[in-house]
């Protein structure tokens, strides 16, 4: 991303999750009360011309995988607070995510981290909305150039000796191997019993030829946008890089999952489409 501007992808998950709200039918996959408030009037055109799901089906498609992994990660800390007792949720590339602000957890503390630019945009947006910011909330701003997010972790009152759950979401396609790396061992090193739930997109020369073509067109659009895909992972091969890191794969969950789990019995044109995206659940220890 650019130094002194907010992510623009950022902006388009936020987007994508709003729209959800406010253009899918109920049940809704991701129910987020704060997802059209935080983005404020200036994007409210914006959001009411988005496409119908059955007329724009890949557009569908794509919002669908957003929101089912936004409802996987709440669904695991969840679960991990009723089971293990969790009292920290890590949101990294947290972007315009809103689960801070309506926390059912009251036990859990939330940290977020994301690039300067972009908390300082958040913060706006959370100003102008009137959106609280809790006593559970930590900001934690990271330049990932400059600072070392282990240290920025522990200063803002982090504790990795506890078990926590990670929602790293839209964060991996982007990531250098260092990158990743560096990431996956600092999570490995939490506490026993840690998840991390994060998205990732499968190679190119694995995909069917619709997929392929498809893959080119977004590869190109986030490319001109500043933030192109840099990494890539078969299952096989992102499961060897988590054990590498202390890491073992719960679920490594295909749209053929997620659509059984989240969107089935759906008539409303919402549905994940293809097989290059992926949600992936790992655990330490």
């Amino acid at each position: 991303m650019h130094e002194a501007q907010p992510s623009r992808t950022a902006l388009r998950v936020a987007l994508r999750r709003a729209a959800h709200q406010i253009h899918d039918d109920a049940p809704l996959v991701f129910d987020d009360p704060l997802a059209v408030r935080i983005l404020g009037p200036e994007h409210r055109e914006e959001l009411n011309r988005t496409p119908n799901s059955i007329k724009r089906p890949f557009s569908a498609a794509l919002r669908a995988f957003m929101v089912a992994r936004a409802r996987l990660a709440e669904d695991t800390l969840s679960h991990s607070v009723a089971a293990n007792g969790t009292r920290q949720y890590l949101v990294l590339g947290a972007g315009l995510d809103t689960f801070a602000y309506r926390n059912p957890h009251p036990q859990v503390r939330v940290f977020e981290v994301d690039h300067p630019a972009t908390q300082a945009w958040k913060r706006e947006c959370l100003a102008a909305a009137g959106i609280a910011i809790p006593e559970t909330m930590q900001f934690v701003p990271v330049d990932f150039e400059r600072q070392s997010l282990t240290e920025e972790l522990h200063a803002a009152g982090f504790d990795s000796t506890l078990p926590t759950v990670t929602a790293w979401l839209g964060v991996v396609p982007y990531l250098t191997l260092e990158a990743f790396r560096a990431t996956t061992t600092l999570l490995g090193s939490f506490a026993a019993g840690s998840q991390v739930i994060f998205d990732y997109a499968q190679p190119r020369e694995v995909l069917p030829p619709v997929e392929q073509q498809m893959l080119d067109s977004m590869s190109e659009r986030v490319a001109l946008s500043g933030e192109p895909f840099q990494r890539f992972f078969t299952p096989e091969a992102l499961a060897t890089e988590l054990a590498l890191a202390g890491l073992r794969v719960v679920e490594d969950l295909d749209s053929t999952s997620l659509t059984a789990r989240y969107f089935s019995g759906r008539s409303d044109g919402l549905l994940l489409r293809g097989k290059g995206g992926r949600v992936c659940v790992a655990q330490s220890g």
